[in-house]
């Protein structure tokens, strides 16, 4: 009985072998523990994946953000204290 189960599994992975293309790794557990393991490796991949795509589009916005604008350039302000007359062409500042 055994070695009748054991035939089939080899005859299945080799149907399903044939079906699949090259590039996919299909795994037949022998316990549930291993299609466990697998499962959370799989899990750690897509998270991982997930990360490095999140920091690659941050790292594209970051590039597509405009620039800052810039800053207003120094221009003297008068102290309250201070005040501007005009006499004919001349205009002055007078502070105290």
């Amino acid at each position: 009985m055994l070695r009748l189960a054991v035939l089939a599994g080899a005859m299945l992975a080799a149907s399903v072998s044939l079906i699949a293309p090259s590039y996919a790794q299909i795994v037949i557990p022998t316990n549930r523990n291993a299609l466990m393991q697998q499962n959370e490796l799989q899990q750690l991949q897509n998270r991982l994946q997930r990360q490095q795509y999140q920091q690659q589009q941050q790292i594209y916005r970051e590039l597509d953000r405009p620039a800052p604008p810039r800053s207003q350039p120094d221009v003297p302000v008068f102290d309250k204290t201070c005040r501007i007359e005009a006499v004919g062409n001349t205009i002055s500042r007078v502070c105290r």
